[in-house]
């Protein structure tokens, strides 16, 4: 999977890019990730990107004319080589094959639709290669969003500085659907909101037995592995309940 980042700021994904799964899937060639700095395709000594918004108001807006130019430009550029397993192809094949090298225009926004573990699964699905828009400010400028149809994602109904923050968001939670970047692939299916758990995970305990007064429940230490489950499936639906019933009127 390969992500085109178009950014004002792409200095602020240097040290995201370099640490945990996402810096191993890099390395080997499973997820590639380019950063395009929007002002490169800017006009003016100045390269302004932004200006005041017609009617009046309060902030700047991104332009339409850099932005327009910059996806357009990224969309010719040759797409990274990188490993594709043939679980990944044959997933893509499907309907992808025509939009693999322009890639998938996605528009980080907070009145795109909801980022979930469902859009995600979905997004993973498609083309393999997804050209973020991360805006600033006040937004893009409407004729953006007319002339490049882009895919218009929120990951929640708050507002943040800039889209760069919900474009990490998004490529963290589609690089997890990646065969080959987790250790165990099962982790991709079983997590919360998963396709194989649509609920919230089950509590999880790990070495000492007790702390503080507190122990690992009897039932994960005597090696029926039927109880575990029994037991992980009633607590993940009691923890769905008290927490987010609305998972459970959705199934």
């Amino acid at each position: 999977m390969q992500f085109e980042v178009l950014t004002l700021f792409p200095e602020i994904f240097s040290g995201y890019l370099t640490q945990s799964l996402l810096h191993k899937a890099i390395q080997k060639r499973l997820v590639a990730v380019r950063l395009h700095n929007l002002r490169d395709w800017a006009d003016g000594r100045h390269s302004q990107v932004d200006d005041r918004p017609y009617g009046g108001g309060p902030g700047m807006v991104l332009m339409v004319e850099p932005v327009v130019k910059a996806v357009e430009a990224v969309q010719a550029m040759p797409p990274e080589s990188i490993a594709v397993s043939s679980e990944t192809q044959t997933k893509q094949d499907a309907g992808a094959a025509e939009t693999a090298m322009p890639g998938e225009v996605i528009l980080l926004t907070p009145s795109g639709e909801r980022l979930n573990q469902r859009l995600v699964e979905e997004l993973a699905s498609t083309a393999p290669r997804k050209i973020l828009l991360c805006g600033r400010y006040e937004g893009f400028d409407q004729r953006v969003m007319d002339l490049l149809r882009p895919r218009e994602i929120s990951i929640g109904d708050y507002v943040l500085n800039g889209g760069e923050v919900a474009a990490m968001v998004l490529i963290d939670s589609l690089v997890r659907m990646v065969p080959g970047v987790l250790g165990d692939e099962q982790s991709s299916i079983e997590d919360s909101f998963s396709r194989g758990n649509r609920l919230l995970e089950y509590p999880q305990y790990s070495r000492p037995r007790e702390f503080r007064g507190l122990t690992v429940p009897e039932v994960l230490l005597n090696g029926n592995h039927k109880e575990i489950m029994e037991w992980r499936r009633q607590q993940s639906l009691l923890r769905t309940r008290e927490r987010r019933q609305d998972l459970l009127d959705a199934d």
